[in-house]
């Protein structure tokens, strides 16, 4: 497609509203996920690192080097 000039790409033949606004709620979108994203992979990280040391606490304790589940979901 031509336009004879910026004002009537920026228009879009009327409907610049619809197309500008689908623009702005995707990008708006995206942005939503990306920090949503990072928050849930701190968050997991952070949870991790509680395990961990949970679980290096009580291998601590015993004889072996065999591994014994910190959770009773994980036997």
């Amino acid at each position: 497609m031509q336009w004879e000039s910026w004002s009537a790409f920026w228009d879009m033949g009327g409907a610049a509203i619809f197309v500008w606004g689908s623009y702005a709620v995707t990008f708006g979108l995206l942005a939503l996920e990306l920090v949503l994203v990072f928050q849930r992979r701190r968050d997991t990280t952070r949870r991790l690192l509680r395990w961990r040391r949970a679980v290096g606490k009580e291998v601590g304790k015993h004889d072996g080097g065999e591994f014994e589940p910190a959770l009773e979901s994980e036997r």
